[in-house]
């Protein structure tokens, strides 16, 4: 069973191909580990506020409309266009959508911003996951959509790998240190990355960039035959933390032979010889699971939630867990909308959050990679919603940045989306959220690098100087000089309809 039947793929196109190059998406695009939900009525009512800014500002700027998208300015209009949708949650203005010279000097006054990503992907040049193309080719084939015929030619992967991934995250994006990392699979050869090419990687990027510019991740696979003495080949690696999925296959959830849990015997030797190497950092896919996937999948449903978190965090003090996607389900987000201001709870969410007060542990994190990007852009409140909760739950010096990228392009929208960000007055009253403050204040910096940096032994301010010198500087120093044009696409899948 592949995670997205044949039948979910009549339903879904290539985004890279299909998508307007708009500064932030205008639809949820998904990676193939969960289902995209279709655009909502807010969401083409905010790209077509958007166009009409574009329409507007760019002749008197003497730009095309996709010139102007890739400017600062085209940002600003992206974020006017959603607080004209949904009312003003972002530091975003007309005015400064239409006045160039105010969006460049803040963009400008921000871009030296300590941000680690601690959350990104691409795929290996003798990648299996051949559906990341096939889907692309088949809708191609279909000749469903006149913007994908035969003239646009076969889909091939080498947007997701190495190059690609180097100008959208270090080109095109504020990003200073970013960590690769990969998922699982029982075929080995459907890894997006197996250990030793993540290690590669590291090892390729800091050699070019002549200091650290990427840290790597070692997959660990509790249960899976061998799977100790694979963990033991991947710590010789060093890596810089390890992580897991506990649904097992990462694609295929609906036939994983080996689902583990947290807490488990099984996993704890595998936490023994983690800590013996001296890594302190385990991170572990949860969430990304709808009501959907609890319906097809419902004995898997307690693995991909966060009930084992806790017992494993207070067993082993000396880690710090990790957890991806914070556990959100990522469901429709006007329902998950309508159900937190009916309970005031966000389903996972809120029990990841209120784990340090009800056991006692200091050693629980989230991380917002994914959950960030799709609720920004589809339900800016329950977006809100979510970060409120897990800095009023964990604490501000618990949340850590992650984009997921390159599936969702350049994380650039993605940190421009934090830095605007503010919870509603309405919610903060309402939930005892505090508020998230301005761009480069503590608590955004703290969740852009800070928390990461303290996980990962990183000194910013002695980082910051070595990497002020560093060759990628300069080449984004060039980059940037000569016009930047970011190529504002999405590398997922987006639903039809």
């Amino acid at each position: 069973m592949r995670w997205l039947t044949d039948e979910d793929i009549a339903k879904l196109t290539p985004a890279e191909r299909s998508e307007p190059r708009t500064p932030l998406p205008v639809r949820m695009v998904s990676s193939e580990e969960y289902h995209p939900v279709p655009q909502t009525r807010k969401q083409a009512e905010t790209q077509a506020r958007l166009y009409a800014l574009a329409d507007e500002i760019a002749p008197k700027l003497g730009m095309s409309r996709r010139r102007f998208f890739q400017t600062s300015a085209g940002m600003a209009a992206g974020f006017a266009a959603l607080n004209g949708t949904f009312g003003p949650i972002f530091d975003a203005s007309v005015a400064e959508a239409a006045t160039p010279e105010m969006a460049d000097e803040r963009a400008g006054a921000l871009r030296g911003q300590f941000i680690m990503d601690m959350h990104t992907h691409f795929l290996r040049d003798d990648t299996r996951l051949q559906n990341f193309v096939n889907l692309r080719n088949a809708v191609i084939q279909a000749g469903w959509n006149p913007q994908l015929n035969a003239s646009v030619g076969a889909q091939s992967l080498e947007d997701l790998k190495f190059d690609n991934f180097f100008k959208e995250i270090f080109l095109d994006s504020d990003t200073k240190i970013a960590l690769i990392s990969s998922a699982p699979s029982d075929n080995p050869g459907d890894w997006f990355l197996t250990n030793q090419q993540m290690a590669d990687a590291r090892a390729r990027v800091n050699e070019q960039a002549g200091t650290t510019r990427l840290m790597s991740h070692a997959i660990m696979t509790p249960g899976a035959p061998g799977w100790l003495d694979d963990l033991d080949a991947a710590l010789a690696l060093r890596p810089d933390s390890v992580k897991g999925y506990t649904v097992g296959d990462a694609l295929s959830p609906g036939t994983a032979r080996h689902p583990w849990r947290m807490d488990s015997d099984e996993a704890y030797r595998g936490y023994e010889k983690i800590l013996a190497a001296g890594v302190t950092t385990v991170c572990v896919h949860k969430g990304l699971w709808g009501r959907g996937s609890a319906q097809r999948l419902p004995h898997m449903t307690p693995h991909a939630a966060v009930g084992d978190v806790a017992q494993a965090a207070k067993d082993w003090p000396q880690l710090n867990f990790n957890i991806y996607h914070a556990g959100y389900r990522l469901d429709d987000p006007n329902w998950a909308l309508e159900e937190f201001e009916r309970t005031g709870r966000i389903e996972w969410v809120t029990d990841l959050a209120e784990i340090p007060a009800q056991h006692g542990v200091a050693n629980v994190y989230a991380d917002v990679g994914q959950i960030f990007a799709q609720t920004l852009i589809a339900q800016p409140r329950i977006c809100a919603a979510i970060m409120g909760t897990l800095i009023r739950g964990l604490g501000a010096d618990k949340v850590c940045w992650g984009s997921d990228a390159v599936w969702t392009g350049s994380p650039q929208w993605q940190i421009e989306g934090l830095r605007r960000l503010e919870i509603p007055e309405d919610m903060q009253t309402a939930h005892g959220f505090a508020p998230l403050g301005a761009a480069d204040g503590p608590v955004k910096s703290a969740i852009f690098g800070g928390n990461n940096a303290r996980l990962y032994g990183v000194d910013i301010p002695a980082q910051t100087a070595v990497l002020g010198d560093d060759r990628f500087t300069a080449l984004r120093s060039e980059y940037l000089a000569g016009g930047a044009q970011p190529s504002n696409r999405r590398y997922g899948y987006v639903a039809r309809g």
